[in-house]
């Protein structure tokens, strides 16, 4: 294995479950467990109910400080309406491997793109502020449970 190859495969920590998230209905309020089941069209209870590459939604913990500082206001998971915020590890350089959350394994697939109705929950700035940060799109590889305080690991790992 070269040795770019072995840098990019080195993480210091795995990463853990920060925060989850349901979303019961379009723009209903976010429900928070502290333990959910994940099956091939995401999570159970979440109104996006799909076998595809868009089955979950992740974003780093570490950006929603980014978010703040950047439209000068408090950010929340419930705000960014994702499924599942990861601390502790760079969800963009574990993009292409298949990774262990809970018990259950993902594939992230492509970023979340943020949606205008950020300007609103947000404030002005809210879409442009997300740009870069609004997270990952994943696939349910093998469905499990995953609970708040959960491991994020590459489970493809050498």
């Amino acid at each position: 294995m070269s040795e770019l190859r072995a840098l990019m495969r080195r993480h210091p920590f795995p990463g853990r479950v920060a925060w989850i998230g349901l979303r019961p209905a379009r723009l209903a309020p976010i429900i928070t467990p502290t333990e959910v089941e994940v099956t091939e069209t995401g999570l159970v209870g979440d109104h996006h109910k799909a076998a595809s590459p868009r089955a979950l939604t992740l974003v780093q913990a570490e950006h929603l400080p980014v978010i703040a500082a950047l439209t000068q206001t408090e950010v929340t998971p419930e705000m960014l309406r994702r499924n599942i915020v990861i601390a502790g590890i760079n969800l963009t350089a574990i993009r292409h491997d298949v990774l262990q959350l809970g018990t259950a394994r993902i594939k992230l697939t492509k970023p979340c793109a943020p949606c205008s109705r950020m300007e609103r929950t947000i404030g002005p700035g809210g879409y442009n502020a997300m740009r870069g940060h609004g997270g990952w799109y994943a696939e349910v590889i093998a469905p499990g449970t995953v609970n708040e305080k959960d491991a994020l690991t590459v489970a493809n790992a050498p």
